[in-house]
């Protein structure tokens, strides 16, 4: 049975393992996309967006409407696959260890 001294260790290992997980998450980059490719949102896994691509052909006054209802679709679904992707590097960073929900680390 491990005593305080490697179980205080052991968690402070993975508090830093926790928190270099979210320090890559701010690297890896997810790309949402509406209108089959039209509108692209470009972002981290930590839903900071970094950039926007929309087709020319959707910039004339009349399509105004649809643009702005492909950039927010594009906005969620580069979301959802952040979501996603910092959902994934945590579980790597935890080697599985499902947490209690509502558990929060670092500690």
């Amino acid at each position: 049975m491990p005593n305080l001294d490697d179980i205080m260790k052991m968690a402070q290992e993975a508090q830093a393992k926790l928190m270099q997980a979210q320090e890559e998450l701010d690297r890896v980059t997810v790309e949402g996309v509406s209108g089959g490719g039209m509108v692209k949102i470009h972002a981290t896994a930590k839903g900071r967006i970094t950039g926007v691509d929309i087709d020319e052909s959707l910039l004339q006054p009349s399509e105004k409407q649809m643009v702005e209802d492909l950039v927010a679709a594009a906005i969620n679904d580069a979301r959802t696959k952040a979501e996603l992707a910092a959902q994934e590097a945590m579980q790597n960073a935890t080697g599985g260890l499902q947490l209690p929900p509502g558990f929060k680390m670092p500690f």
